[in-house]
């Protein structure tokens, strides 16, 4: 893959603790370098598992660490892929969508608007349709529309899989990506999925959204079962996990350096956030933004018959029309996270001065 597709996703180099990160990995190989360096075990770095099972008050073998959350993605795809459909948010995440379709399964869409996945339009899907094996949500900060699931959808959504569940002899397997849910700089924190549910819910969050994308640490909370299976899963796909990366993300945490830096990533990601708004305001005022209270991403929608491809293209990804992610012509996913202020302003006065010479 070329790698333009990735400009304009991740974070600012500038948001990154690259020293402190070299000074860790440095730490975690003097450390434990014998055996980072070699062949691992595919559930991942024990040191790491066992942390984050403190953090989630689970034991350590329901911890999955993956080469980022879209490996574990789509291991759990193929792991459940038997014929039943997969359910997803629409608009969607175009690598998700991949991961769930290289599964060779069905992918069924729900809508989703400021509140989050519609559980009404879910629930009528659930008795049209063969039971889904996965429900995957991003119920906070959404990719690609940044919008927020309400505490009353999530209280829905919990209750309905879990109904569900209690009826049937074919599980239906909710999966909470929470990747961005640490990034939140603005309101109250809404309970997650994983508590609402007492664990029920399977869990998936990344390190790349809060410490560094290229370390390409992900993690998952599973049921103990699917755990083992999706450890064996990932040996037989990559023989070993990437171990220096994820001894570096432990000694980041054991040394007590990831709450200081979370608390600069939010107030960095608050500043490009409210600098993106501003400049959208100024250049494109027939538009809606329903603004983020945390994540990377907003949402753009343009008036009816805009069809924001043919001036996104000129912005190398930064600003993605919404037809990548689903069939909404008229809107673009912008990134905050990716740029300085300075830059995005300027980004977002060359998107303006592009749309306005398609227009001409």
């Amino acid at each position: 893959m070329d790698a333009d597709t990735f400009i304009g996703e991740g974070l600012d180099p500038e948001l990154l603790p690259v020293e402190e990160l070299a000074d860790c990995a440095a730490a975690a190989l003097a450390a434990d370098g014998k055996r980072i360096l070699s062949y691992g075990g595919g559930a991942g770095y024990t040191p790491l598992r066992e942390l984050i099972g403190e953090w989630f008050g689970v034991h350590p073998g329901r911890v999955l660490l993956t080469n980022g959350s879209q490996e574990g993605l789509g291991l759990l795809a193929r792991r459940l892929a038997d014929g039943r459909p997969a359910v997803a948010e629409y608009p969607l995440d175009r690598r998700a969508e991949r991961a769930i379709l290289d599964a060779r399964t069905v992918l069924l869409s729900v809508g989703i608007d400021a509140s989050g996945m519609n559980t009404a339009e879910l629930r009528q899907m659930l008795t049209e349709f063969r039971r889904p094996a996965l429900i995957y949500t991003v119920p906070s900060f959404h990719n690609p529309t940044g919008h927020t699931m309400t505490l009353e959808r999530r209280q829905a959504l919990v209750e309905l899989v879990r109904s569900q569940n209690m009826l049937q002899t074919e599980q239906i397997v909710l999966l909470e990506d929470d990747a961005y849910g640490l990034t939140r700089f603005d309101g109250e924190r809404i309970p997650g999925l994983f508590d609402m549910s007492a664990g029920a819910a399977t869990y998936s969050s990344s390190f790349s959204t809060t410490i560094a994308p290229g370390l390409r640490v992900g993690f998952m909370i599973l049921a103990a079962a699917l755990a083992s299976e999706l450890a064996a899963d990932a040996s037989a796909t990559y023989i070993s996990p990437a171990l220096l990366g994820q001894a570096t993300v432990f000694e980041f945490i054991r040394r007590g350096s990831f709450e200081a830096h979370v608390g600069r990533l939010r107030e960095g990601l608050k500043l490009r956030r409210d600098t993106l708004l501003d400049a959208v305001a100024e250049h494109f005022p027939d538009g809606s933004c329903v603004p983020p209270e945390g994540g990377f991403y907003a949402w753009l929608e343009l008036p009816v018959g805009t069809d924001s491809r043919t001036f996104a293209a000129s912005e190398q990804g930064w600003a993605v029309p919404g037809t990548s992610f689903s069939w909404t012509a008229n809107a673009l996913r912008l990134s905050f996270a990716s740029a300085s202020p300075e830059e995005l302003a300027a980004r977002v006065e060359r998107l303006a001065t592009a749309r306005a010479a398609q227009a001409a």
